[in-house]
């Protein structure tokens, strides 16, 4: 039996966040879905405001069509935990993840701080709700924390004007600081082009990372969603560097993503940076948050079989599809 035929079950759970995530979406409750295809475990964790179907599409589809890359991507992973359980063995033996960057949601003092006493070498602050009070925030910070890097998030909020002014109207210390820029504004070659050579500033491309997407130099890979290998593929032949995020999504799809990117940094060496697989400090505490351990650049994997967590997906209720 295997994915295409067996007959899927799934579990619903809802995350709080401790504050707002990004510039698109004012929400704090998150409403995904595990699921269980023979033995094997997955997670769908829907963003309608980046573009995905709302949960209740997400679950008709999986028991239908399966067109969507977040329903594919889901029944991708439980066929590789699947296959690990069968084995018992774990994803992460003789795996190594990359460390990842401090994922900061606001413009907090206490957060930054809290970063580098945890070791963390760069951070990655979500950005676009109020551009003039992040910046002021960002020149502060470069000065007080010199020795930490910047990854900036706009999730296309910005428009290429409003973008340009933004980084070039940085103090020169916090411009050099800035490892790259993630979705500044829509991408297009033509204006992604122009704004590099205006701000000499690396620009990371994310929603619409594709192969055309020339005119990036960071490439941010999304497991939940994204197919790595072929865009990683697309990377290489663009000169791009590689980063795998998480999808900010149940710890389930958070060790997913952590064990892509060390599947990829096996199999694109020398590509891989920093990546984003540590999130689960941005929603409040659950058991399966705590085996994940304290929040840290080292990914901890979490103790089980496949993608782990045995004991807590036994626990939980399953319904079939229907």
């Amino acid at each position: 039996m295997n994915d295409s035929t067996a007959k899927p079950f799934y579990s619903l759970y809802r995350l709080r966040s401790r504050r707002r995530l990004n510039a698109r979406s004012d929400r704090r409750d998150f409403h995904g879905a595990l699921i269980r295809v023979d033995g094997g475990y997955g997670c769908m964790h829907p963003w309608p405001e980046l573009g995905d179907p709302p949960l209740e599409k997400c679950l008709a589809d999986l028991a239908g069509a399966r067109r969507w890359p977040i329903v594919r991507r889901a029944l991708r992973c439980a066929e590789f935990d699947r296959v690990a359980r069968r084995f018992d063995r774990s994803l992460f033996e003789e795996m190594e993840v990359p460390e990842s960057h401090a994922t900061l949601t606001a413009c907090d003092v206490a957060e930054v701080e809290r970063a580098v006493e945890a070791g963390f070498r760069l951070g990655k602050l979500k950005c676009g709700k109020d551009p003039a009070a992040e910046a002021r925030f960002l020149d502060e910070m470069a000065a007080a924390h010199p020795s930490l890097g910047w990854r900036l998030d706009f999730n296309e909020a910005l428009d290429p004007d409003a973008a340009a002014g933004f980084l070039t109207g940085l103090a020169e210390r916090t411009r050099s600081a800035i490892d790259f820029v993630e979705d500044p504004c829509p991408y297009s070659d033509s204006t992604w082009t122009a704004l590099r050579r205006q701000t000499r500033v690396k620009l990371a491309v994310d929603r619409e990372a594709a192969p055309q997407s020339r005119a990036a130099q960071v490439m941010v890979i999304k497991p939940a969603v994204d197919e790595p290998f072929l865009l990683a593929e697309a990377a290489l032949a663009n000169h791009q560097r590689l980063v795998v995020t998480s999808y900010m999504d149940h710890p389930v799809g958070q060790a997913f993503a952590a064990w892509e990117a060390a599947r990829l940094g096996l199999q694109f060496p020398g590509m891989m940076a920093a990546c984003g697989v540590q999130t689960h400090h941005l929603f409040e505490p659950d058991a399966f948050t705590e085996l994940l351990g304290p929040w840290s650049p080292a990914f901890q994997p979490p103790p089980g079989n496949g993608l782990g967590f045995d004991d807590l997906l036994d626990e939980l209720p399953w319904s079939p599809l229907r």
